[in-house]
């Protein structure tokens, strides 16, 4: 959708430079759902980006529709880039979220399911696709395991309405009793239960059957009511506002964790932004529900398929089929070009030794995450180890990183921990893991109740045998989640550079303290001068274009929103200077614009691996500057988040960096361009021209190639 000549609040036409930061996120999500489509991809693969599309969509309602709302509720004026306020904005995107769902349903039915009995499974919808012996099993199932566990809930003048739990499944039945004279119709929800599959599986020969729980209780919901007529039912399912702010509080211990535990508890009662319903629905039904949920019919999304893909994760893992899955990685990966080669590969590489000559960038997954994990495990056994710092946003289950940090404690090492306790939809795990290092002893921080901690940082304080102190850093753009390591691309720089460690431990001391940050000297920070000092680095290759040297940007982030950074950009393009985007997901920046953007170029890179690194590239008269780190290029990045951007100094790590930023600017398999009209086109290779796929060619790295990549 192009929105530079849109429909604002009065009626009148407007232009805007700039592209809707959440029509912007839906093209985001269309790409992704591209995946689904590519016939390339083995079945199950497809089905697991169309599960992400979906589970990206769910958490889009709840956090940025529900923001929204926060405004349509309260009467408060918000005008989106579009140039829209709240209330026609509100009609443009839930036309697009509308047209993206029947995309969804339409990929799913049309493209996905006739490939399914070739890949030896099916998804029953109907009883009278199963056998007669297989129909006993499905009733048996439903009398023994399903039946117990449902509540039927009525609503009626003697009953109050129940509060329906956010994204579950439940059966709305209508009834009416005949034998009572006057009787109305009775409104009856049933919540589905959360606590067995979504699919009950029989095999039959050689194929799998994956029936959906909710069909089974289709099924037989006669069986839970007595002497009353059925006159509808109706699977449905609701969204709640998940979006809320922490409000400031001076006690940032317990009344903090309060505050969040009790935030949390809200979504649980939220204001509903959206319902979900099978296709020919009761009318009578839909009218009690929008009243009381206070909503109107553009919140209805009609799914006339299997509801919530999110359960095709189950199909996607299942254990028959993983000779057919796609790998994500190959076997086995290649060593860090910083790290020596190690002859017996069940010994660990001594890194506490190693990283005090040599600095060490990885890139994960096709450098593999266990260095840092042997890092932090080596140093919590490591006599010499006098302390331990460290901030966490998200762990994995099972985390070793928590592990590491306890077994530390346990041997007497001073553990700092500061523990981002608001992470979306993780805050509940995180309290629960800071909880456990503190009873051990660690050192706790629960963050700032103003700024979320999102910058990924460590450092590691050892005395030598000469008595001499050796401080390790390590800085990141992903999370210390060993998990979604295999699954994200992130980078990783290890080193013990006195610069670095000066840097890190006076930034420890300010998000831990009171301590007013001065001038770094290889990090740049947020909130505070991360804005400004990209701004300047912007600004410097604007200078050089103007006075005719040598300048160049590219820049490779998650998201591009803050409306200062963009206008910066845009006058180094109108300087002369040639500027390339790399933007995963929701870009607001307008490229490639007849007196704005010309020297911009946009693409997006979404395919196996979810792009998570940010890097950020200036060419400074030959001279690269090249940052690495946590941040986008957004406003809350800037002014609502502790974040941090590393200068990376040392030759290899460099180069590696930029053979990154190379190679993503070369790939023709999972790119697509931005054009100035807000089209994503999809980059395919011409004839001729070499494959580049950024997901495996990473894996293939040649040194000495490495070593002379240039960018302008």
């Amino acid at each position: 959708m192009v929105i530079k000549d849109s429909i604002n609040a009065k009626g009148t036409q407007v232009s805007t430079n700039y592209i809707s930061r959440d029509l912007s996120w839906i093209k985001f999500n269309y790409r992704v759902l591209d995946q689904s489509k590519n016939a390339r991809r083995n079945i199950f693969d497809r089905l697991k980006f169309l599960a992400i599309t979906s589970s990206n969509l769910d958490e889009f309602f709840q956090i940025r529709v529900g923001s929204l709302y926060n405004y349509l509720d309260y009467d408060r004026e918000r005008i989106d880039y579009s140039g829209l306020r709240e209330g026609p904005f509100k009609r443009v995107l839930f036309q697009d979220l509308q047209d993206f769902c029947k995309e969804q349903v339409t990929v799913f039915t049309d493209e996905l399911k006739p490939e399914f009995e070739k890949n030896d499974f099916t998804i029953v919808s109907k009883e009278d696709e199963l056998s007669s012996e297989e129909n006993e099993i499905v009733k048996t199932y439903f009398k023994k395991t399903i039946f117990p566990m449902l509540t039927p809930m009525t609503y009626d003048n003697h009953h109050s309405f129940p509060i329906m739990m956010n994204k579950l499944l439940v059966f709305g039945v209508v009834t009416i009793n005949r034998n009572i004279i006057g009787e109305q119709r009775r409104l009856t929800l049933i919540q589905l239960p959360t606590n067995i599959p979504r699919f009950f599986e029989i095999e039959r020969d050689d194929k799998i059957l994956f029936i959906p729980v909710q069909e089974i209780v289709r099924w037989n919901i006669f069986k839970l009511f007595r002497n009353v007529e059925i006159l509808s039912v109706n699977l449905f399912r609701i969204t709640r506002n998940g979006d809320f702010s922490v409000e400031e509080s001076d006690d940032i211990d317990e009344a903090f964790i309060d505050e969040i535990k009790k935030k949390i508890k809200t979504r649980k009662t939220a204001r509903v932004v959206r319902i979900e319903i099978e296709e020919n629905y009761s009318s009578w039904m839909m009218k009690v529900l929008l009243g009381r949920y206070h909503i109107d019919e553009s919140n209805i999304f009609i799914t006339p398929t299997l509801m919530d893909f999110t359960c095709l994760w189950q199909i996607v893992n299942h254990a028959e089929f993983k000779n057919y899955q796609h790998k994500l990685s190959p076997p086995v990966q290649p060593l860090a070009l910083a790290l020596p080669t190690v002859n017996d590969e069940s010994e660990s590489l001594n890194l506490l030794k190693y990283l005090q000559k040599n600095d060490v960038l990885l890139h994960h997954p096709f450098n593999d995450f266990k260095y840092v994990l042997e890092l932090l495990e080596q140093a919590a056994e490591d006599a010499g180890v006098l302390a331990i710092k460290i901030t966490i946003y998200r762990l994995a289950k099972n985390s070793r990183i928590t592990n590491a940090l306890l077994k530390a404690a346990e041997n007497g090492k001073h553990v700092s921990v500061l523990f981002e306790v608001t992470a979306r939809f993780d805050e509940e795990n995180n309290i629960k893991e800071a909880q456990r290092l503190q009873k051990a002893g660690c050192f706790v921080i629960y963050g700032f109740n103003k700024y979320k901690t999102h910058t990924k940082l460590m450092l590691i304080v050892r005395k030598n045998s000469n008595e001499s102190i050796t401080r390790y850093v390590h800085m990141s753009s992903g999370n210390y989640n060993e998990d979604t390591a295999r699954l994200y691309t992130d980078i990783s720089l290890l080193s013990t550079n006195e610069v670095y460690a000066q840097d890190i431990s006076e930034f420890f001391n300010v998000i831990t303290g009171h301590s007013e940050p001065g001038d770094y000297q290889n990090i740049i920070t947020a909130p505070g001068d991360m804005r400004r000092k990209l701004i300047e680095l912007i600004d410097n290759e604007a200078n050089n274009a103007r006075a005719g040297k040598p300048s160049g940007i590219v820049i490779k982030i998650n998201s591009l929103q803050d409306k200062d950074a963009m206008d910066a950009l845009y006058v180094a393009s109108q300087a002369g200077v040639p500027i390339k985007l790399i933007v995963r997901g929701m870009c607001c920046l307008r490229p490639g614009k007849v007196g704005l953007s010309e020297n911009i170029s946009v693409r997006s890179i979404v395919g196996d691996l979810l792009e998570h690194n940010r890097l950020y590239y200036f060419h400074n008269e030959g001279d690269p500057k090249v940052y690495g780190g946590s941040a986008d290029m957004m406003v809350r990045s800037f002014d609502r988040r502790i974040e941090s951007l590393f200068l990376i100094a040392d030759k290899l790590s460099k180069q590696i960096a930029l053979e990154i930023l190379h190679l993503n600017l070369l790939d023709n398999t999972n790119s697509y361009t931005l054009t100035s009209d807000d089209v994503y086109v999809k980059n395919i290779p011409v004839e001729g021209e070499p494959i580049v796929d950024v997901h495996k060619d990473f894996y293939h790295l040649d040194k000495k190639k490495v070593l002379k990549v240039k960018l302008f």
